[in-house]
């Protein structure tokens, strides 16, 4: 039976080395809990950065998914299918929002919404050709396509990769009078995270959200959030904006909307904005494809189901309590919502890699986010019980290192 070793080596000698995991090579999972090739056990605290909300290969969606591959898995956009109508309509029940348009990947969905506010920039608000501008700020993450990398402050995202494309306006996170400075008539949209989480689970001054609401209404622009990591549940609620009570233009969702088990994304949106596209200008062969679709409509219908977003604001509470608890000189804050927490180290800590790496060898999975940051992201199946076995071994890292 081939060893943990035989399959890192295999990927270090014809894989792209263009990530940095731990050297764990997981062979199944169930649930909160995965084991590598070697039948050892661990608790995932990263959830796939949160693809995975309701848990690794969740009965239910084992069953729609090899149900709907034995009918029909892909149709392209060029015929319909009995699966893309009910999600279209169940999803936009379920947020409020009029209609959605399907894609794969989250920096597909980005792209999507990105071409939605400049063209409904140009048609519907009357900018200049090729003179829209969107608003966008430090420390984001939406994605590694050369558009979306353009407007990155993050040099390792940047370098190598020019030329950039034109039409960002990178500001302060968290700084609404910048925003305020910054608004013309060629801005079309804000593009924010509710919390940014490639920065370390940063969630912006109180009020921020609410206040792009009014300064983008002000000026006739469009409010967009990214929500792919922070969405469906990971912060207490369905939606991280729902902290501060608005309504964005455009929403874009992933990860989670498949549980896991496909890539699906999508945005969100009105008929003006979702009206900017007319047949044939924007798409793909596998967005919103038959097996996609049911994959996506039962990961929503489990949110609900299992009560996962409430699971998140209760079980997040109690694990931020725990986690406060801890005394080590290496903690400099804890920070976060619902069960989306970073544990942000001191520089002397000597980076958050080795407590990752010691966790490891504790049975628990997790994930350093920019050297001092820790991330916390379990499955929102997670019981109380399971927490509190986290939390112990979270301690032990951070107070015998």
């Amino acid at each position: 039976m081939p060893t943990s070793a035989h399959f890192i080596d295999l990927e270090e000698r014809f894989g792209a080395h263009n990530y940095h995991p731990l050297d764990v090579v997981v062979s199944r999972a169930d649930g909160a809990w995965v084991w590598d090739v070697d039948g050892k056990k661990y608790m995932d605290f990263l959830a796939a950065y949160s693809a995975v909300n309701q848990g690794h290969c969740h009965p239910r969606l084992v069953k729609v998914m090899a149900e709907q591959m034995c009918r029909v898995a892909l149709t392209s956009r060029a015929f319909r299918n009995d699966q893309l109508g009910p999600f279209c309509q169940e999803i936009c029940e379920l947020t409020g929002f009029a209609r959605v348009l399907p894609m794969n990947t989250g920096a597909e969905a980005v792209e999507t919404a990105v071409k939605a506010a400049r063209k409904w920039g140009y048609t519907v608000k009357g900018i200049d050709e090729d003179k829209a501008e969107i608003i966008v700020f430090d420390g984001n993450f939406h994605g590694r396509t050369t558009t979306i990398v353009s407007f990155s402050s993050d040099p390792d995202y940047r370098f190598g990769f020019g030329p950039f494309t034109p039409g960002f306006t990178i500001l302060p996170y968290g700084d609404l009078e910048a925003v305020k400075a910054a608004m013309n008539p060629n801005v079309c949209a804000v593009l924010v995270e509710p919390i940014q989480g490639e920065a370390g689970i940063v969630s912006p001054p109180e009020g921020f959200l609410a206040g792009l609401r009014e300064l983008t209404t002000e000026h006739n622009s469009l409010l967009v959030c990214d929500e792919i990591q922070s969405g469906l549940g990971r912060t207490g609620r369905l939606f991280a904006y729902e902290h501060e009570n608005v309504r964005p233009d455009i929403v874009i969702i992933g990860k989670a909307l498949s549980g896991g088990m496909y890539p699906v994304s999508a945005i969100l949106a009105d008929d003006e904005v979702m009206g900017v596209f007319k047949p044939g200008e924007h798409g793909s062969t596998y967005g919103g494809n038959p097996l996609a679709a049911a994959v996506a409509r039962e990961a929503l219908k489990i949110l609900i189901d299992e009560k996962m977003v409430e699971r998140s604001a209760e079980l997040g509470e109690l694990f931020m309590e725990q986690l406060r608890t801890i005394e080590s000189d290496h903690i400099e804050l804890i920070r976060g919502k619902g069960l989306w927490i970073g544990i942000v180290l001191r520089k002397s800590a000597g980076g958050a890699r080795r407590f990752c790496e010691a966790r490891q060898a504790k049975g628990l999975l997790c994930k350093e986010t920019h050297e001092t940051v820790i991330r916390v992201a379990p499955p929102l199946t997670i019981s109380r019980d399971e927490i509190e076995w986290a939390a112990k071994r979270i301690e032990e890292a951070l107070t015998t290192l």
